[in-house]
Parts: C-alpha cells; sequence; structure tokens
C-alpha cells in the first residue's frame, strides 16, 4: 500500500453505517453510558463505532475489556500508540479511525506537523527519533508484508523489549482489524460537538 495520502472514500463515507446505530435499549444502560463518556471525552457525539458493536453487547465487551488493554492500559508510550493507530489508519484509509486519533493523539503530545509528516513520509521523515522510526517502520512492514524481517525485528528490539514487541504487534493487528470493521460496516466519522 502506497504511503502517501491515501484519498477518503466519499461513496463509503456518505453512506452511512451499514447497521444502524443502537438505542439505549439495544445497547443497554452500561454501553450506552460508556459511548455518552466516551464522546465527551473525545469532543464527539456518542461515537457511532461504540453504537453499532454495541449491538452485540457480548462481542463488544470483550473488545472492550482487551481494546483497552491495549490503548490506554498498554506498556507503550501514549504519544507512539497514537503515532502507530495514526499510522495504521493513513496506511488503511481509515477515515473514521484516523480523524478519532487525531482528536485523541492531540492529548498525547502528538501535533499537526507530526500527523502531517506521518502522512507524507511515514518512517522516513527525519525528525522521529530513532525508537518512533523503528516503531514506524515495523508499522508499515507489518501493513505491507504481515510480517517483519530480521532487520526490521533487530531494529525494533534495539528500542523494545519483549513485552512491548508483542504489544506493538498486537496493536498494530488490532487497528487493522478495527478498520476493516468500519470500512465493511460503513461507520462514518463522529461529527465534533
Amino acid at each position: 500500500m502506497s504511503q502517501s495520502a491515501v484519498p477518503w472514500n466519499a461513496e463509503r463515507r456518505d453512506a452511512g453505517p451499514r447497521v444502524p446505530a443502537g438505542s439505549r435499549r439495544e445497547l443497554g444502560t452500561p454501553a450506552w453510558v460508556f459511548a455518552r463518556l466516551a464522546g465527551r471525552r473525545a469532543g464527539t457525539a456518542p461515537p457511532v463505532l461504540f453504537r453499532v458493536l454495541g449491538r452485540h453487547r457480548r462481542l463488544f465487551r470483550g473488545w472492550l475489556h482487551f481494546a483497552g488493554r491495549l490503548m490506554p492500559g498498554g506498556l507503550l508510550p501514549r504519544r507512539e500508540t497514537e503515532l502507530v493507530i495514526l499510522r495504521v489508519a493513513h496506511l488503511r484509509g481509515c477515515r473514521y479511525e484516523f480523524e478519532h486519533h487525531v482528536r485523541l493523539g492531540a492529548r498525547a503530545g502528538v501535533t499537526a506537523v507530526d500527523v502531517a509528516r506521518l502522512v507524507e513520509r511515514g518512517a522516513e521523515d527525519d525528525g522521529w527519533s530513532p525508537r518512533e522510526r523503528a516503531v514506524l517502520a515495523a508499522v508499515d512492514a507489518l501493513q505491507a508484508a504481515r510480517d517483519l524481517d530480521d532487520t526490521a525485528w533487530e531494529r525494533l528490539r534495539a528500542h523494545l523489549g519483549d513485552r512491548e514487541c508483542i504489544e506493538l504487534i498486537m496493536l498494530v493487528g488490532h487497528y487493522d482489524m478495527l478498520a476493516t470493521a468500519i470500512t465493511a460496516l460503513r461507520i462514518p466519522p463522529d461529527p465534533s460537538r
């Protein structure tokens, strides 16, 4: 997949979700309250993603637990986590994920300049720290080949321990999976409040 800017698919963006966002009754009170609180934290309406996925209550609860272990409860610094998520969202052309994490990333120290560098040059930009470059190069390799060659692995290992490497690989895979769900379900970006 090209590292250049991926145009957002207007047809998908404007069609609305294939599965309608659930009501309080359809989601249950805990998921409804969670979605409302998440929207306040993100500066949006209750996220459509949560209100669609929440219609499958058991799966939603399990997914939230897993996702929360990666972000915000992971070992990787939040800034790095947000850079990883933004890079995956960009490479996948997932507008929902990208716009949502631009907002969240700003709180973790990801600047507009960082976002532009991430989109335009990825790991090849000279402005990243050596660790950030290794992490972003791993994201690109995982997205392109679904694997890391020995050179990329050794470069990553110079900066990350065993558990951080496992988490990074799971983080990339998780947000790739989420981009697939968002795209296939045609979930539009959340409007700002």
